[in-house]
């Protein structure tokens, strides 16, 4: 398998956290240089080490907010 390469642009939030020290957070991430997405995922303290997870282009976030909007009222 071929190395990923990311750079978190900017650190959005944490989710949870795990009794091993993962968290799950929201990033804004360039996956292999390409334009930066938004990222839910689980990473080990550091970011040494990734889970799986999902990317999202602003687009999607704002569709994901109005759907997250009608689950909450």
């Amino acid at each position: 398998m071929a190395d990923v390469k990311f750079e978190i642009k900017k650190e959005l939030g944490i989710l949870s956290e795990s009794s091993k020290g993962w968290t799950k957070e929201i990033n804004f991430v360039s996956w292999n240089g390409a334009e930066p997405k938004y990222d839910i995922r689980d990473w080990a303290p550091n970011h040494e080490k990734m889970g799986k997870g999902i990317t999202l282009t602003s687009d999607e976030v704002v569709a994901l907010h109005k759907m997250l909007d009608k689950i909450v009222e």
